[in-house]
Formats: C-alpha cells, sequence, structure tokens
C-alpha cells in the first residue's frame, strides 16, 4: 500500500508573528519557515506505518511556492520514499488544496491519504474533510493513533489491495475507536 501525506509550509511555531504595517496579513518575509507540526505529526504515522511492514511507500505531498521544496526535504529527510511539489503561486484556499490533492490521489493510487489536523497559519481545518468528499473515501478526523487491520480487496488500487485502518481519537479526553474500510 502507498500512503500519501500532505504537509504544508507555515511560519515556524517558534516565530513571533508580526502583523504587516497595512495590516493586510502576517509578515513572511526573512522569517523561519517549516513544515507544519501537525503534518509532521501525520508523515511520522505514515513513517511508522511503513516501518511495520504495512506499506511499500510513503509519498510527500506539498503545494504551494517554490520555497515549499525546503519542506519537502525535510519530508525525505525524516524517511519519506519520494516527494512531489505542486507550484502554486496564487493565494491558495483549502478547496483549491483538496482538489489538487484528489487529482494527485487519482494519478498516484494511494490506500491512504494523512493529512494534518489543520495547519498553524489559518486553522482552517477542512482540506481534509473536502477532498474526503471528493474522493467519496471515508475519513477519521483528530486521530491521535492508528493501526491498520486487515486487508481486503478493493478494485483500482494498487494491487486491488485496500487496508482497514482503525484510528483513536482522543477528543473531549474520551477515548474512541473507529474502522475506515
Amino acid at each position: 500500500m502507498k500512503i500519501m501525506v500532505a504537509i504544508k509550509r507555515v511560519v515556524d511555531y517558534a516565530v513571533k508573528i508580526r502583523v504587516k504595517s497595512d495590516k493586510s496579513g502576517v509578515e513572511t518575509s526573512n522569517v523561519k519557515m517549516s513544515m507544519n507540526p501537525f503534518c509532521e505529526i501525520g508523515l511520522e504515522e505514515a513513517l511508522r506505518i511503513k516501518e511495520s511492514g504495512l506499506a511499500s511507500e510513503v509519498i510527500a505531498v506539498s503545494v504551494g511556492p517554490s520555497q515549499c521544496v525546503d519542506t519537502l526535504r525535510t519530508g525525505l529527510a525524516m524517511g519519506a520514499d519520494r516527494a512531489i511539489h505542486v507550484e502554486a503561486s496564487a493565494t491558495l484556499y483549502p478547496l483549491s488544496v483538496a482538489k489538487l490533492l484528489k487529482a494527485l490521489v487519482d494519478v498516484e493510487k494511494p490506500g491512504l491519504l494523512i493529512l494534518g489536523k489543520q495547519a498553524i497559519d489559518d486553522d482552517c481545518n477542512q482540506t481534509g474533510q473536502m477532498v474526503a468528499g471528493l474522493l467519496n473515501w471515508p475519513q477519521g478526523t483528530f486521530a491521535s493513533k492508528s493501526y491498520v487491520l486487515f486487508t481486503y480487496k478493493r478494485k483500482g488500487l494498487e494491487n486491488d489491495i485496500y487496508e482497514s485502518v482503525v484510528i483513536e481519537s482522543s477528543l473531549t479526553e474520551a477515548w474512541d475507536g473507529v474502522s475506515l474500510p
């Protein structure tokens, strides 16, 4: 099974942000940028699944300006097998990114797509739900742990095999488990 992980380039979480003088947004020039922490957690989980022998490849994907290549290099250094950069200089909104991710999923045919809970720059928490809707795939949100339980045949995926994933979530301090077929 292939796992595709979307990673976003954001202002580093440790940087004190400054508002632009014209109040049109956040100052990003000469500011340290890094991988969104929630995307990093998603990539680490994908790598854990691969290390357990249940995945054959982890692909890191980023959409944005050419500087996103640095974030993808970080993903490769963490252990991703490949990286895909979709260059876009315009402002990206969650639906735009979801449509781009759907197109990549249609080409790469991963068995699992992982996105971070939300980006620390805009706090939208929308892209994952939108791409799941566009793909007509089940989704698990706010996952804190995942397990790959069993495999079964499903047409259209790599080697016609699909993994059933169980996620645990710790919303409202109560632990829940759900299986995503």
